[in-house]
């Protein structure tokens, strides 16, 4: 489940400007599961830490980026 709230997550960032201002410059990832918590995705923190976990490792490391800020 969380594989697919953190998929579900990066699709809505892509389609979505509002999110992607929310998250431009966010490096914490505290921050950037507080703001997916708020559009409705249920993801951690640590979730966003980790881009060898088995949660991100399907996306690439730009989209990891992207997502936390940093693209």
């Amino acid at each position: 489940m969380p594989e697919e709230q953190l998929k579900a997550f990066w699709e809505a960032v892509q389609a979505d400007a509002r999110l992607q201002t929310k998250l431009r410059n966010v490096t914490d990832p505290a921050v950037v599961a507080e703001i997916a918590k708020a559009a409705g995705f249920v993801i951690s923190a640590d979730e966003f830490k980790s881009p060898h976990s088995d949660l991100t490792h399907d996306l690439t490391g730009e989209e990891l980026e992207a997502i936390t800020g940093g693209g």
